[in-house]
């Protein structure tokens, strides 16, 4: 084996794996400090080796041990929680069998079949008749949930969102909500020839069921009530009250949906009323990064904004154009736009930071330089401005700690031979969670001020006159506002630790029971590193702060492994979920139950 080989591989021996002693602490330090006077001695009797390669390998082992505790202030991670009920291994064995792998099957792909799509200009309830698929999605629940239809109380709140209540014996144990979606994106009709097998058809090929809404989240819908089922089959009455709020719109904001079941389960429980609530995840809940499979339950959500940019000007006959016409303008302000992105820093405070520390504390292959620099940059401005140097060559790095922008839509002009008088477009915002939506506007309207001037427009920004030529003496206008009045602050920030940190702590010990019985691992054993992660999107939960004092939790225990050498196709074309990955999911929503069922420390 040659030296440097040996070299990466002391390093990984080297690098903590979870919260230790401090005694076992002092023995690893002990360690990385003998591995390099070892390695410093190899140097010496060899000519071979520059001096610079073995001292870079004994700054990653000191910077891999010196933290207090091993990596315990850089990532640490709470114990396995199985449950104690027997019905956990109960329901687990049925789970494995081959029979009912095609009852799962059957359960999802029924649910994939109708198509209940939701758009951006549905209609009011009970006007517009695209909402009706939703009653044929209610009666396909009814059939293929009989137990959870007749044990779980079911209110329907604005006609197609369902609320059920599955009441504990417990009172004075604090509910639990638990959230989905029924509604998919629409499939785009042009593209419904380009999908391998139809996008409704809910086709199983062995491996994977395919379907618009398999990932998106007919899956987490139909594995919470499938895990429900198996329980009530095996005879569970739970001590805590379960509470499940699926919407109908989420895909388009959720002001039929979500927006009703907040004002609803307000009224009936009360504000933080709930323990905790989860909701849908990330798409790629459990993924591997750095040769380490990692878990990230989202703690917090950017806040957003449609900005619509708005200009008018004089029309006339396009024969005699002026310099420049409305979508001239509004083109050129859309480039000033563009050519002004939002200014992105690292910072200790962003949730994405706390998502570095768990690379560096458990990658087995992050390169060196990358965790060095996460290691020193919670006390070193240079080492954190050099992390963020090396991340945000990467857009997903940037877009899960700054403010993006990305402009969706446009329209102006009615004939080819009319001057347009009106034109239009809407600049999409994901608000960073170390900003605002006051910060957003003021920067949008600083940035397209001087523009304003320079095109002799009058400039009104969300009711507020930023410049005004005068009417007589404007060429046209320029105003700012909110597009489908969607804008959200940023979410609050679930706490990861501390003793606020409770309901975190419980489902970090479900993802790694649940990913441990999968796989027939030992149980206790930690194969699954869990870190606080944040969706690039919003949920639901958007409009359920009120219900929980802080703790929303957003994981669906989807495994984006499975897939392979095939993507997900989540919102496009091909979406797909392959069958070992939606067993896990119900495995993980039963043991989720269980555990809450038998905590009394949330």
């Amino acid at each position: 084996m040659s030296l440097s080989v040996w070299a990466d591989k002391a390093v990984l021996r080297s690098t903590p794996t979870y919260p230790v002693s401090p005694l076992a602490y002092g023995k690893k330090v002990f360690r990385s400090i003998v591995l390099c006077i070892v390695l410093l001695i190899a140097v010496l009797s060899t000519n071979v080796f520059t001096w610079s390669s073995p001292i870079n390998y004994c700054k990653a082992f000191l910077l891999s041990n010196l933290n207090k505790y091993g990596n315990e202030q850089l990532c640490s991670q709470y114990n396995v929680l199985v449950p104690k009920n027997l019905l956990w291994n109960t329901v687990g064995e049925v789970v494995g069998t081959e029979e009912f792998k095609y009852r799962a099957v059957d359960w999802l792909a029924g649910a994939i079949r109708i198509p209940t799509e939701s758009y951006d200009d549905f209609g009011p309830i009970g006007e517009d008749p695209r909402w009706e698929t939703f009653e044929h999605f209610h009666d396909y629940l009814l059939e293929a949930f009989p137990l959870v239809h007749s044990t779980l109380s079911l209110t329907k709140i604005n006609t197609h969102s369902l609320l059920y209540e599955w009441t504990g014996t417990d009172s004075s144990l604090q509910p639990v909500l638990l959230a989905a979606h029924q509604d998919v994106v629409p499939v785009e009709p042009r593209t419904a020839a380009d999908w391998t097998y139809p996008p409704y058809s809910g086709y199983f090929d062995g491996t994977r069921i395919w379907g618009r809404g398999a990932g998106d989240d007919k899956s987490g819908l139909i594995s919470l009530m499938s895990a429900i089922e198996l329980l009530l089959e095996a005879g569970f009455e739970p001590e805590r009250t379960f509470v499940l709020a699926f919407g109908c719109d989420e895909e388009a904001s959720g002001h039929f949906g979500a927006l009703q079941l907040g004002k609803a389960m307000l009224e009936i429980y009360g504000p933080n009323a709930f323990a905790f609530i989860v909701d849908e995840g990330a798409s790629g809940d459990i993924s591997e990064h750095y040769g380490t499979v990692f878990a990230a339950p989202g703690v917090a959500e950017k806040g957003y904004l449609d900005l619509r940019v708005d200009v008018a000007s004089p029309g006339g006959h396009s024969s005699i154009p002026p310099s420049h016409t409305t979508i001239g303008i509004l083109s050129r302000l859309l480039v000033e736009f563009e050519n002004s992105p939002f200014p992105v820093e690292m910072s200790t405070d962003s949730v994405f930071y706390g998502t570095l520390q768990c690379y560096a504390g458990h990658g087995k292959t992050i390169p060196s330089d990358l965790r060095e620099a996460i290691v020193h940059s919670g006390s070193s401005e240079k080492a954190l401005k050099k992390l963020g140097d090396i991340l945000f060559k990467n857009p997903t790095n940037v877009a899960l700690v700054g403010t993006t922008q990305a402009i969706d839509l446009i329209q102006g002009g009615v004939k080819s031979n009319a001057l347009p008088e009106q034109a239009y477009a809407v600049v999409n915002h994901r608000i960073s969670t170390l900003s605002s939506l006051a910060e957003v506007i003021d920067r949008d309207t600083d940035t397209l001020k001087g523009l304003a001037n320079k095109f002799n427009l009058s400039f009104i920004s969300f009711g507020k006159t930023i410049s005004d030529t005068g009417a007589s003496s404007a060429y046209g206008s320029l105003i700012f506002s909110d597009a489908f009045n969607n804008s959200l602050v940023p979410a609050p920030t679930t706490p990861t630790s501390g003793s606020k940190a409770r309901p975190y702590e419980l489902l970090s010990g479900t993802i790694q029971a649940t990913y441990n019985v999968h796989r027939g691992l030992e149980l206790e054993s930690h194969n699954v590193v869990v870190a606080p992660g944040m969706p690039t999107g919003n949920t639901d939960t958007r409009y359920y702060w009120d219900l929980s004092d802080g703790q929303i939790l957003r994981y669906n225990h989807r495994n984006s492994m499975a897939f392979k050498d095939v993507t997900s196709g989540v919102h496009t074309v091909d979406e797909n979920l392959p069958i070992e990955a939606f067993l896990e999911m119900i495995r993980f929503f039963t043991t989720l139950i269980l555990n809450t069922d038998e905590s009394r420390s949330v």
